[in-house]
């Protein structure tokens, strides 16, 4: 399939996550590893070069898990993302998985600076209240803004802050998920992942503007 453009995501695809998912071990992998470069890896490469043009170039994520830090030592993600990166941990996503397509676009771990500048956007009126107009519309059109949000408000934001909700956000994206029906398995996939990352420009834009990096 080399060089011959994005034709859809095999059901191979699928059901090499589906098994992975019931048996996450080096044996497996090894078993299937080919299923995984021609099935997941190959369209999912074809996909992020038919969009580079638009969006900018895609990075597609490692498969093995960082197990270091992590109480689970499954060696292996169940899922394979593609990350266009516009800023620092700011960018378009889509991932696929055993239970479909994950398409999404935000900003996905804000830290230290990056995080403070993120508040001070949102506190203040001129930038904020864009922000707030951008991720009511988002949501209208259906899509689930999410993100690691504060149980309480960060310190020295009053109570009735107007944009409380987004101050407690320590990121911030909008996201759709797609079941793994017919169209998945044909080009369709490249309209319905552009339509996303285009409707989901306006807070990409928002989000790199007002979080450069250090």
């Amino acid at each position: 399939m080399g060089g011959m453009g994005f034709n859809g995501f095999p059901d191979e695809a699928f059901v090499f996550y589906e098994g992975l998912e019931a048996d996450n071990s080096k044996t497996y992998w090894a078993r299937h590893r080919q299923v995984y470069e021609d099935m997941v890896k190959v369209p999912m490469t074809a996909l992020g070069e038919e969009l580079e043009a638009e969006f900018g170039r895609a990075h597609l994520f490692r498969p093995n898990r960082d197990v270091r830090f992590s109480k689970d030592k499954s060696p292996y993600k169940t899922h394979q993302g593609a990350y266009v990166a516009t800023g620092e941990a700011i960018g378009y996503y889509v991932q696929l998985d055993a239970a479909g397509l994950h398409v999404g676009a935000g900003l996905y771990a804000a830290q230290g600076e990056q995080l403070a500048r993120y508040r001070q956007a949102v506190d203040e009126e001129i930038s904020g209240v864009p922000l707030e107009k951008i991720v009511t519309e988002t949501r209208l059109a259906g899509y689930e803004i999410g993100g690691d949000r504060l149980k309480t408000r960060p310190r020295g934001v009053p109570e009735d802050h107007p944009r409380l909700d987004l101050l407690r956000h320590r990121s911030l994206h909008a996201s759709r998920r797609f079941e793994p029906e017919a169209w998945v398995h044909t080009p369709e996939v490249l309209g319905r992942v552009r339509v996303v990352w285009r409707d989901l420009v306006p807070l990409v834009e928002w989000l790199t503007v007002h979080l450069p990096a250090d």
